[in-house]
């Protein structure tokens, strides 16, 4: 078998791997398969599995009588077709004739060495050629010729690409690990500790579309029989929106004592702070709910947050719209409370867009308030934490592949 043409002088030899365009200058193009034909494709696929390692990737029967067989090397993309031609053809003539198929190898010696121990035929020991790389060919069963070639220079650049594949995995994995540490930390910024009151069962969830999220929800303990509820919805996603949720929940916290007896002056410095420390777009909606168990009285300031909701004993709902704007968006922020009466049997519940707005893969249709409020209504028998459960699974049954947005809940109940 001849040497395969040498590349021109200072030619680069071309061992990039194709790569699918994503700018789509170009319609996407490559390589299908080459054909090399064969007597027994079963025979042929043994030589090229068992003995040189190749990988079978399809082997189908398009048509009666018809069989495509394709294997590929252990290292790359190209496809080799293994075609039976009918008897009388004239591709069955060319069986056993073929040479115009080569190999590239890093190391031409050490594949020559392995595949000679499988029983390879090969025609001649590896060699340096006249155009300055490694050569060497073998026959299949059939007697069909292939080259097996190697150049310095696609040594070098396997290599660096190695390196390069090596130190891109161990970016990936330590982003992964630091993702997942992010979350880890994220999770504790929600409450650990329930404050107990004897009049009220409450819990509070959130289920984080992706590693961490920009949702929050807290309870804190404003003195005996008081207890304030917090949810909040900090604008954008991923990472960013973690770091400024942590960042209000550590302003909200650090203020949480001046809520004792001025809540609004408490909201106050954490939306200067919130205003001062962050990039002019970033903002929240918030809801903050104080419980007064002593007066059965709830007072809240909703900060252009979704509507709380309040299921009524007799069943009828009230809905807590907005009292004033966002938080953290504008220097000067000022708002007052609006407060109610509960009573033994009333349901609060506090939630973020992702409840509302989970939509339906197929139809796209939206969770919605309706569904919500029809899921409060038909499980308000359980507990806080069971109620909790159960609406998120209806959620997730009504959007079940995929979760767009962070879903938050608070579930209260007046004993």
């Amino acid at each position: 078998m001849e040497d395969p043409r040498p590349p021109e002088r200072g030619e680069r030899p071309r061992s990039e791997t194709p790569i699918v365009r994503l700018d789509r200058e170009t319609q996407y193009l490559r390589l299908l398969a080459a054909t090399t034909y064969v007597r027994d494709q079963d025979a042929s696929l043994r030589f090229f599995v068992d003995k040189l390692g190749f990988s079978l990737i399809h082997d189908v029967r398009p048509e009666p009588g018809f069989r495509w067989v394709a294997v590929a090397p252990p290292d790359g993309d190209a496809i080799l077709a293994l075609i039976a031609p009918a008897p009388g053809s004239e591709e069955h003539k060319l069986i056993g004739h073929s040479r115009s198929i080569s190999f590239i190898s890093e190391d031409v010696f050490a594949r020559f060495n392995e595949w000679s121990a499988r029983g390879v035929e090969f025609v001649h020991p590896p060699k340096t050629s006249s155009w300055g790389g490694i050569f060497t060919a073998f026959k299949d069963l059939d007697g069909n010729g292939y080259g097996l070639i190697g150049f310095d220079s696609v040594t070098r650049e396997i290599e660096a690409k190695r390196r390069a594949l090596a130190e891109k995995f161990e970016e990936e994995r330590r982003a992964a690990q630091e993702l997942d540490i992010a979350r880890q930390v994220q999770a504790r910024l929600f409450p650990q500790i329930l404050p107990t009151l004897n009049s009220l069962d409450y819990a509070g969830v959130c289920i984080q579309a992706h590693a961490v999220g920009g949702d929050y929800y807290d309870f804190i303990d404003l003195g005996p029989g008081k207890l304030g509820f917090i949810i909040g919805d900090i604008a954008g996603k991923g990472i960013a929106s973690a770091l400024l949720m942590a960042n209000l929940q550590a302003n909200l916290r650090s203020q949480s004592a001046i809520a004792l007896n001025e809540p609004e002056r408490m909201l106050q410095s954490v939306n200067r702070l919130f205003y001062e420390n962050t990039v002019d777009s970033a903002y929240t909606t918030l809801i903050f709910a104080e419980y007064d168990e002593g007066r059965r009285r709830l007072s809240y300031i909703n900060c252009g947050h979704l509507p709380a909701l309040v299921l009524r004993r007799d069943g009828t709902v009230d809905k807590l719209h907005s009292t004033t704007t966002v938080l953290g968006l504008f220097a000067n922020w000022e708002s007052s409370f609006d407060e109610f009466q509960v009573a033994p049997g009333d349901l609060l519940v506090l939630y973020t867009d992702g409840v509302t707005e989970a939509a339906s893969c197929d139809s796209g249709e939206e969770f919605g308030e309706e569904r919500l409020i029809e899921a409060i209504r038909r499980y308000r028998h359980q507990t806080a934490p069971e109620m909790l459960a159960s609406i998120t699974a209806e959620i997730q049954r009504f959007c079940p592949n995929h979760q767009f947005d962070d879903i938050t809940l608070i579930v209260s109940k007046c004993w």
